[in-house]
């Protein structure tokens, strides 16, 4: 009998794992642009044990593992900052990164109150944009990541959020 994958709030202790699986997934999206310094690789784990403990951060847990992660945050304009979502290679395409990105607007939008969700894809993520388009999310605009590499700026209205979840 398989285990079924679980996604939950972020726990102190969960850093470390986290840390590991999100090292392990953005090791796809640094070959994509050939820059493996994008900031997902280069994050410290103190870094990453301080977004658990401010931020809004959801597991995937398979059994006692984590599979995949997602960040967010409340920008000072009212808006979802949503980042770093991963999901262990083995388990894409499973619906697991829909799933953590719907736990993770479910948080901004219920208790936190955002208006809008936003976040950046790099221009040469189709896996990704096909995903959060699938979801709702609709080009606004682009931006360069501090590490240089051309970003698609994503939003989708809060009030869309109970329609796609």
């Amino acid at each position: 009998m398989g285990m079924s994958v679980t996604i939950s709030a972020a726990a102190e202790q969960d850093a470390e794992q986290i840390f590991r699986v999100q090292y392990l997934c953005f090791q796809s999206e640094a070959a994509l642009y050939g820059n493996y310094r994008i900031d997902p690789l280069v994050q410290t784990l103190d870094s990453v044990r301080a977004e658990v403990a401010a931020d809004c951060v959801f597991v995937a847990r398979l059994g006692d593992e984590i599979v995949g992660s997602v960040h967010g945050r409340i920008t000072d304009e009212g808006a979802a900052a949503i980042g770093k979502l991963c999901v262990h290679p083995r388990l894409q395409g499973h619906g697991i990164g829909a799933r953590l990105l719907r736990a993770a607007e479910s948080a901004r939008a219920g208790a936190r109150g955002a208006r809008m969700f936003r976040l950046h894809a790099g221009h040469r993520s189709e896996s990704n944009l096909r995903l959060y388009s699938k979801v709702g999310y609709q080009r606004v605009g682009t931006s360069q990541g501090a590490d240089g590499v051309p970003m698609i700026v994503l939003e989708k209205q809060a009030q869309e959020y109970a329609t796609t979840a």
